[in-house]
């Protein structure tokens, strides 16, 4: 009795304990276990668990999520919506074009070799959408199962539609329970993120050296330079001019609460539910984020825009190809499109490169080479590129929802006001209630 006890009042200290302090201290846990015990397989596989668990509820809560909120009343999306979709669309156009210009003050050449073999990559643009297309009429019990995010919000929107012409009340109960019980489900799994997160840095110390990065540590600086310039230039100009006034605090709290858990995740995917929860605790309208969000984790692609255009202009570097002003700001339209069909998973992005290389000629032989190369650097690459995605997805997402606050004369959170602000609507509201 007394040991259970001692169990309840460490899971009340443990529950008390700010998300992110709990998931720094996993990370200090992670790298701990790998200087003392560097080959036990057991610690592992709590990052395992933690990722797949993510990504075996992601699917399901977009689905239920998006057509529960359409079937209880689809005129919430509002211009919100269309405001969201277009701060997503520039902010992964402007991202190639960041990309494009930095590559051309640091151009890059790659030491290619043996061919990698492969032919998964898609051709050209043409076959993207129509990959893009098919994926969206595919079986929807198979999206599911699958994680195709296409799919899914294809078949939930029909769903919620359909549920909200022709479903009773019951129905659209029901369907709000149950998005309510997969939701409890998601905070419980987020809640174990600090032993996840403890075990996908021991795995990561164990499986990748410093040493691999060596070799191509100028084309890295490269690709994460570029990352940072978005997340704390490019984004946050954005946000400030749609907001009108300082974006960073917004920026801070959406890559402190997002974009730490997508980093180690490495996929856009399973950090759905971190995004979700992350916008229910800034206030958002739920019928607005269950929706952008996961559309987020689609087409909201800033960094996979990124890797495709330096790894592509590497190449051409590479080979010798001369690369104008004009075929490069085409290139930005190519990768900011590619990036879009980009798959929500670690890696994703790396399969897209020869269809932008093939945009100078570059033969799929070499292109595949310098898939193998991004893949050598992926670990770093991809968790950063995964880190400004997500975190632009909830970013975005409560951007377009803030614009409409402010018309309505809503005040905005408090981490959204300085000291200043905070202390003059205070001494405001004292006056007023004299």
């Amino acid at each position: 009795m007394e040991l259970l006890k001692k169990f309840k009042k460490v899971g009340r200290a443990y529950n008390d304990t700010s998300l992110v302090i709990r998931i720094i201290v996993g990370m200090l846990c992670g790298v701990v276990f790998y200087m003392a015990l560097p080959k036990v397989t057991g610690i592992s596989i709590l990052g395992d668990l933690f990722v797949g668990a993510l990504k075996a509820i992601a699917p399901i809560l977009v689905f239920v999520l998006v057509s529960s909120a359409l079937a209880a009343g689809s005129s919430k999306l509002d211009k919100r919506f269309g405001l969201v979709i277009l701060f997503y669309l520039l902010s992964t156009f402007l991202a190639a074009v960041s990309a494009v210009v930095l590559s051309f003050a640091f151009p890059q050449k790659l030491a290619l070799k043996a061919a990698a073999k492969s032919t998964s990559a898609p051709g050209g643009i043409g076959e993207v959408i129509k990959n893009v297309l098919l994926d969206a009429v595919q079986n929807p019990l198979n999206a599911i199962i699958e994680g195709k995010y296409i799919g899914i919000l294809f078949w939930a929107v029909l769903f919620g539609f359909a549920i909200k012409n022709i479903g009773s009340d019951t129905t659209k109960r029901f369907m709000k329970d149950v998005s309510d019980s997969i939701s409890q489900i998601v905070k419980w799994i987020i809640n174990f993120a600090p032993f996840g997160i403890a075990g996908l840095v021991y795995t990561n110390l164990v499986d990748n050296g410093l040493k691999v990065f060596l070799k191509y540590g100028k084309l890295l600086a490269l690709l994460i330079g570029c990352m940072l310039v978005v997340a704390f230039v490019v984004d946050p100009l954005i946000a400030g001019i749609a907001l009108k006034r300082n974006p960073y605090p917004l920026v801070i709290k959406c890559l402190k609460e997002s974009g730490i858990t997508a980093f180690f995740t490495r996929s856009s995917a399973a950090n759905i539910p971190v995004n979700m929860e992350l916008c229910e605790r800034m206030g958002l309208d739920k019928d607005m984020y269950s929706v952008s969000i996961p559309l987020g984790a689609t087409i909201n692609m800033d960094g996979a825009a990124i890797t495709i255009t330096v790894m592509t202009l590497a190449a051409a570097n590479t080979v010798g190809v001369n690369v104008s002003i004009g075929t490069a700001i085409l290139l930005s339209v190519l990768s900011a499109l590619a990036a879009c069909g980009a798959s929500g998973v670690a890696g994703g992005s790396l399969l897209l490169i020869p269809m932008a290389c093939s945009l100078f000629g570059i033969s799929d032989t070499v292109a595949m080479q310098v898939v193998s190369v991004g893949f050598m650097i992926g670990v770093v690459q991809d968790s950063i590129e995964t880190m400004l995605n997500s975190a632009g997805d909830a970013m975005f997402a409560a951007t377009a929802e803030f614009c409409q606050w402010q018309k309505e004369g809503k005040r905005l959170p408090d981490f959204m006001y300085s000291r200043k602000e905070k202390a003059d609507f205070a001494n405001q509201m004292s006056e007023n209630l004299e």
